[in-house]
């Protein structure tokens, strides 16, 4: 019971962090970490669209160098053609630093 009610608020904790990187681009509607599996979906509301995206990372792995840690994303795909080039050409495969808290969601 300790775990799941952890889990939750790891998620939770997660989406505010997702949300505070993208609010300049979209608005984070729902987000699913399947730590096991290392997968994620993303589904999001870019500002001025009518329909929001949905992102899925297929693998990511965590990774830690000296006290930083850092994932990355291996596969990703995007229900957008456009967002699935601006994932490939700008994050995937690059490492984005992340807070020790989130580790216990990933």
């Amino acid at each position: 019971m300790f775990d799941s009610a952890k889990n939750f608020m790891a998620g939770k904790a997660a989406q505010l962090y997702v949300n505070n990187l993208i609010k300049r681009h979209a608005v984070l509607q729902d987000l699913k970490i399947d730590a096991q599996n290392k997968t994620v979906e993303i589904v999001c509301l870019l500002h001025g669209e009518t329909e929001p995206i949905r992102i899925r990372v297929d693998q990511y792995l965590v990774q830690k160098r000296g006290e930083q840690h850092f994932v990355q994303i291996v596969k990703c795909t995007c229900s957008r053609p456009w967002v699935q080039s601006l994932v490939e050409d700008f994050v995937q495969g690059r490492p984005v630093e992340i807070p020790s808290w989130a580790l216990t969601a990933l």
